[in-house]
């Protein structure tokens, strides 16, 4: 299982919110590239990078930050905020990313994304978002309410070749309150797609709890910011 420590950017700083909420913000560092490095050391494979900004405008914001990212490490990038159209995931993917997470976009168009998926050179290159906030999915940076079900869509994508889902629990990001691992098991009964767990993670436990129930990666961020993981060692005993 891979641990894919966040850079979560607003306004080309690094940041936490919690529980998706814009007001509710913190401020970690003014160098998305000194964290990519010292994120890069502990032995991270992966990076997860989000635009915050572009995830409720739809518009790259934080792109200079994310080429400072890019060219600081060797770590793949798989990069989430504002891949609302076909020209800006190439746009995403042709500045450095590895793979890209389309949220948004694929629940307001569904047709859409199941054609992107079937695009041979996206292969493996595309991820899934899904946000829910008690089990129903949000979009728009998390603003807006959708009544559809995680577990619904998670159901549609089995035997397609996306790279991984992303599953985050709204409720309990930046909140350090454990993952929601009955939730995020119900994701990866749904699907044969791999899934990754995110939101809530505070401890190693919980990286081990994700890794047991059968996830392919955790995100973890706020708890790596304020000092309550030791990243190494998550990652350690990931693999």
């Amino acid at each position: 299982m891979e641990v894919l420590p966040a850079i979560d950017l607003r306004d080309g700083r690094v940041v936490r919110l919690q529980q998706g909420d814009y007001d509710r913000r913190t401020d970690y560092s003014d160098s998305p590239q000194t964290v990519a490095r010292e994120l890069a050391a502990a032995g991270a494979r992966w990076i997860h990078v989000v635009d915050l900004d572009a995830s409720k405008s739809g518009r790259p914001t934080n792109t200079a930050a994310i080429a400072a990212i890019r060219s600081a490490v060797e770590a793949r990038i798989e990069q989430g905020g504002g891949a609302r159209s076909e020209e800006a995931i190439d746009a995403m993917l042709a500045a450095g990313a590895d793979r890209v997470v389309v949220g948004s976009a694929a629940m307001e168009d569904w047709a859409w994304f199941e054609r992107l998926v079937t695009r041979v050179d996206l292969a493996g290159k595309l991820a899934l978002g899904l946000d829910a906030r008690a089990g129903k999915l949000a979009v728009r940076g998390w603003t807006r309410q959708l009544k559809t079900s995680a577990v619904e869509v998670a159901r549609r994508t089995a035997g397609w070749p996306l790279a991984v889902i992303v599953y985050t629990d709204i409720a309990r990001d930046g909140m350090m309150t454990g993952p929601n691992l009955s939730a995020t098991a119900e994701i990866l009964a749904a699907t044969d797609v791999p899934v990754i767990a995110s939101g809530g993670v505070a401890r190693v436990e919980d990286v081990l709890r994700c890794k047991e129930i059968g996830c392919a990666g955790v995100i973890i961020g706020r708890a790596y910011y304020q000092g309550a993981i030791d990243l190494a060692e998550a990652i350690r005993l990931a693999r």
